[in-house]
C-alpha cells in the first residue's frame, strides 16, 4: 500500500528522517495483524513503549463520543503515562451502551494482560462503523498474535490496521536537537472522510522519546491542535472516535523539558510540524478526492478569524467542486467568506488561485482562464485571500468534491 509522507513546510530546526516512523524514536514498537474483523486486511495493532510514557490526548467533541475514548480518558486521567495503545478498525464501538463500554474496558484488559502491565498503561481506539459491537473473540485473537518490534514492516503493519477507506498511509517523522541532545518524534494517522474536526481528526499517534511531563505536553499538544488537525475539513462531519494521542517515553534522556527553557519553541515547532505534516495528508486522502487544497488567509483582524475564513473556504462545497472541475470561479470563493462571522471590508478583499490573481480591491481582474485551468488541473492547488484589514494570518487544508466521494459513502457499510 502507497504511503504519504512528509507533506509539510519546516524551518532549519527541523529535520526531516525520511525512512522514519512511529516505531523511529528510542524505546518504541509497534504491531499490526488480520483478527478477520475485515475480510482481508490487517485490522488491529499496537504501538508500545520499552517504558511507561508520558502523554496527551485531544478527542473529538461530538456529543457521542465512543466506548473506546471515554476508558482512554480513564486511563490518562489516573496514571497520566501510558504504555501501550491499541486499536481496531472496521467496528467504531461508538453508540453500543453499556455492553460497547464493558468491550472497551475489556480490550484494555487483553492487551494490558498479554504485556503483564497495568490496565491503566493501555490506550484504546477504534474506528470503523458506527452501532455496531465489537467482535470480542477476534479482538483477542488479534492481540495474541501481536508480535512487536521496530521495524518498517512492523509500522506499516500497524498503520495499515487503522485504516478505513483510507486510500494510502500516513506517516511522518522528524528530529531536532534539544538540550543539546537528538530528539525524534514519529507520527501516523488514519482519516479519509467525516473529517470536520473541533478538538481533534479521526486517529492520530505520535511518539517521542523527549523527557517531558504529561502537563507539559498536553498544554504543548493543546497549543498546536488549532493551526493543525483543526484547520482540515474533507466533508463537514465530526466524528465520534476521533483522537489524537501523543506519547514520550523520555529514552532521548533530555532534561526534562519545561516551558520556560530556551528550547522549548523548538519542541512546539517539532511537535507543530508532525501534526501539520499528518493532517494534510488526510485531506490529501480524502475519500474520493484528486486534489490537495490550501487556503492561506492574511490580512483578517487576527489569527482566530483569519483561520475561520480559511476553513469557511477550503470547506465550501462549491468551492470543492469547482476545484474538482478546474472551474476558477473565483465567486463560490467570496460567497465562502460573506458567510462567515467575522470582520470583512467588502471593499479590499484581494482573491488569487496559484499566482493567478483573479481580484484586487474587491475589483475583478483579467485573467487567462486556460492559465487558470492548467493551473487547477494539478494535484495541489492553493488558494490565497487577503482581506487588507489587520495582521492576522491563518491557513486551511482540504480536499475537492468528486463523484467519488458519492459512491464511496453510499455503499459504506457494505
Amino acid at each position: 500500500m502507497q504511503v504519504i509522507n512528509n507533506i509539510h513546510e519546516h524551518s532549519s530546526h527541523i529535520e526531516v528522517i525520511k525512512d522514519g516512523n512511529i516505531v523511529t524514536p528510542i524505546g518504541f514498537k509497534a504491531a499490526g495483524v488480520h483478527a478477520g474483523l475485515r475480510y482481508n486486511k490487517k485490522d488491529i495493532g499496537a504501538i508500545i513503549s520499552e517504558v511507561p510514557a508520558n502523554c496527551a490526548a485531544v478527542y473529538t467533541t461530538s456529543h457521542f463520543q465512543a466506548a473506546p475514548l471515554k476508558v482512554t480518558q480513564e486511563s490518562i486521567a489516573k496514571e497520566k503515562q501510558i504504555q501501550a495503545v491499541v486499536v481496531n478498525s472496521a467496528c467504531a464501538n461508538a453508540c453500543t451502551g453499556e455492553k460497547g463500554l464493558k468491550d472497551a474496558y475489556q480490550m484494555r484488559k487483553m492487551m494490558a494482560d498479554y504485556l503483564h502491565i497495568k490496565e491503566e498503561y493501555v490506550a484504546v481506539s477504534s474506528t470503523g462503523v458506527i452501532g455496531e459491537y465489537l467482535q470480542m473473540d477476534k479482538i483477542e485473537k488479534g492481540i495474541k498474535n501481536f508480535d512487536f518490534n521496530a521495524t518498517l514492516k512492523n509500522a506499516e503493519a500497524f498503520q495499515e490496521a487503522i485504516l478505513t477507506t483510507d486510500t494510502v498511509m500516513k506517516k511522518c517523522c522528524f528530529a531536532a536537537t534539544i538540550n543539546g541532545v537528538t530528539v525524534t518524534m514519529g507520527g501516523t494517522a488514519k482519516g479519509s472522510g467525516m473529517i470536520h474536526p473541533n478538538m481533534a481528526t479521526m486517529l492520530g499517534f505520535i511518539t517521542t522519546d523527549i523527557n517531558i511531563s504529561s502537563e507539559v505536553l498536553q498544554g504543548a499538544l493543546s497549543k498546536v491542535i488549532p493551526t493543525t488537525f483543526n484547520q482540515i475539513t474533507v466533508d463537514g462531519d465530526t466524528s465520534t472516535n476521533d483522537t489524537v494521542l501523543i506519547m514520550a517515553n523520555g529514552m532521548a534522556k533530555n532534561e526534562s523539558l519545561t516551558e520556560d527553557h530556551p528550547d522549548y519553541p523548538i519542541f512546539l515547532e517539532l511537535l507543530a510540524t508532525s501534526c501539520e505534516s499528518l493532517a494534510k495528508q488526510i485531506a490529501k486522502d480524502g475519500e474520493g478526492a484528486t486534489k490537495l487544497v490550501e487556503v492561506k488567509v492574511s490580512g483578517s483582524n487576527n489569527d482566530d478569524e483569519a483561520r475561520v475564513i480559511a476553513k469557511q473556504i477550503v470547506g465550501s462545497n462549491l468551492v470543492k467542486t469547482a476545484i474538482y472541475g478546474s472551474d476558477a470561479n473565483w465567486g463560490r470563493i467570496i460567497t465562502a467568506i460573506g458567510q462567515t462571522k467575522t470582520s470583512v471590508n467588502p471593499e479590499r478583499v484581494d482573491i488569487a488561485i496559484g499566482d493567478i490573481i483573479m481580484l484586487k480591491e474587491s475589483e475583478p481582474q483579467s485573467f487567462s482562464e486556460q492559465a487558470a485551468i492548467n493551473y487547477l488541473n494539478q494535484d495541489f492547488i492553493q488558494i490565497f485571500v487577503d482581506l487588507h484589514n489587520g495582521d492576522g494570518e491563518g491557513k486551511a487544508w482540504g480536499c475537492d468534491l468528486s463523484y467519488d466521494y458519492v459512491k464511496i459513502n453510499a455503499s459504506y457499510r457494505t
